[in-house]
């Protein structure tokens, strides 16, 4: 009987949800996660991105199996009441050119009273623009070779973000992405307001074949490496 849990696991790790399966894999727990909710499915943003047949609609942080969240920084410990509500949503480019996503930062994300953490930023656009480019890049996986950033404006807490990107160049197993963070529009014909910019460097291992190659075996989901980056700086 000790062995289920463990079975559990593995079959969660080799078998993740699809994409379209993470979307209905959230359920709110009360009032205030509902409402965050609605407002992202209601979004004109969100209704855009819903009709364009380019973009792939997913809810990345849902595919990583429920007994490894807790250990994950996006995925768990950033995530709940105050933090982030609500798992992100996202949209990647069948070709792996853009990427866009939506997120509500709480009031318990910040360096400076009511103002979001420098860092979070930094884990927010290293995370999305490493998804941005998987889809060109050798097995769907890469890792941070370079990342630069320029804050711009501070980021109020308790908001809604957009996070955009893009693969500017592909090489073999090297990806060159570029993407910001900006506010989510409030009204018809608003603006948004760019908070910070990066520009970033992912380079998919050598040893990721060695790896794909024995996950095949096992019949993983091909995606499943593709919706947890590897961001190891060096």
């Amino acid at each position: 009987m000790a062995t289920a849990p463990a079975y559990e696991a593995a079959a969660a790790i080799l078998s993740p949800l699809s994409d379209a399966e993470t979307l209905d894999a959230f359920l709110p727990q009360d009032d205030d996660a509902m409402a965050k909710e609605d407002y992202i499915n209601a979004h004109p943003l969100t209704a855009s991105l819903r009709v364009n047949p380019d973009m792939i609609e997913s809810r990345p942080h849902l595919k990583i199996p429920e007994s490894w969240r807790k250990h994950n920084l996006t995925g768990g410990t950033l995530s709940g009441p105050g933090k982030m509500a609500v798992p992100p949503f996202s949209w990647t480019d069948r070709d792996g050119r853009s990427y866009v996503q939506i997120t509500h930062v709480g009031t318990d994300l910040c360096g400076h009273m009511g103002i979001i953490h420098g860092g979070f930023l930094a884990t927010m656009l290293d995370e999305g623009l490493a998804r941005c480019c998987f889809p060109v890049l050798p097995f769907n996986v890469g890792m941070t070779a370079k990342l630069e950033i320029n804050y711009k404006k501070p980021a109020v807490a308790d908001q809604y973000l957009v996070l955009r990107a893009t693969t500017v160049r592909a090489e073999g197993r090297k990806a060159w992405v570029e993407g910001q963070i900006e506010t989510l529009p409030t009204e018809e014909g608003q603006e948004p307001t760019i908070l910070a910019t990066a520009s970033a460097l992912y380079v998919s291992p050598k040893q990721a074949a060695v790896s794909h190659s024995r996950c095949a075996s096992k019949s993983p989901s091909p995606h499943f490496l593709a919706d947890r980056p590897m961001t190891t700086h060096r």
